[in-house]
């Protein structure tokens, strides 16, 4: 996908999340803000749909969220993952005890219409998270002040396709549904990417810059 965004001639920067608390990934998200000249659309995949919103940056334009966590102010990521009963083949929210999801879950619910190369790709290159990514209450999200673009994976099963829509009305967000599963960067990144370059267009980018 940042190949395909560069294409169109937008420079993406993936943030350094280092997924020990809710806290420290929104400082580490400023942080890498703070290095953009030009504005920005963030764009955050699942639980990162929480870490965006919790930037204060002027440089944001706008949100994206790709099959991600909108929480309001007051809620925790699992107080909205929770809405709906799990899929049946969903592994537990909270992870295993190294932080890590279980590699047959990856084929089973996180990315099941990836490859098995994929699959195996995805698992080895995970990173642990921490509890306090999930449970800590957030303040006020910057979706009550910025556009945003919300992709709602229909065929996920990670996150319920119907707790996706419920944030993305509560967000106003401008919706665009897909049979896709949660892990679209990897399945479906043209599909992506559209959204993306959309939410650049709209935002009126001279300068485009996709963090």
């Amino acid at each position: 996908m940042i190949a395909s965004l560069s294409a169109h001639g937008v420079k993406s920067i993936a943030a350094p999340l280092p997924l020990t608390s809710l806290p420290d990934d929104v400082a580490a998200l400023e942080r890498t803000l703070e290095r953009i000249d030009g504005p920005v659309v963030l764009v955050g995949h699942a639980y990162a749909g929480a870490v965006i919103a919790g930037a204060q940056s002027a440089k944001v334009r706008s949100l994206v969220y790709v099959a991600a966590l909108a929480p309001a102010e007051g809620e925790t990521v699992a107080d909205v993952f929770n809405r709906a009963e799990p899929h049946p083949m969903a592994p537990k929210l909270a992870p295993d005890s190294h932080g890590l999801i279980p590699e047959g879950a990856f084929a089973a619910a996180f990315a099941q219409l990836a490859t098995p190369e994929e699959h195996a790709l995805l698992a080895a290159i995970q990173r642990p998270i921490a509890l306090q990514c999930i449970g800590v209450k957030v303040g006020r999200p910057l979706w009550l002040e910025r556009p945003s673009w919300f992709l709602v994976a229909e065929a996920d099963r990670m996150i319920a396709p119907d707790t996706q829509r419920f944030m993305a009305a509560r967000v106003k967000a401008r919706v665009r549904q897909h049979p896709v599963d949660h892990a679209p960067s990897v399945t479906a990144p043209d599909i992506v990417t559209d959204i993306i370059l959309e939410a650049i267009r709209e935002s009126g980018q001279s300068q485009r810059e996709n963090g």
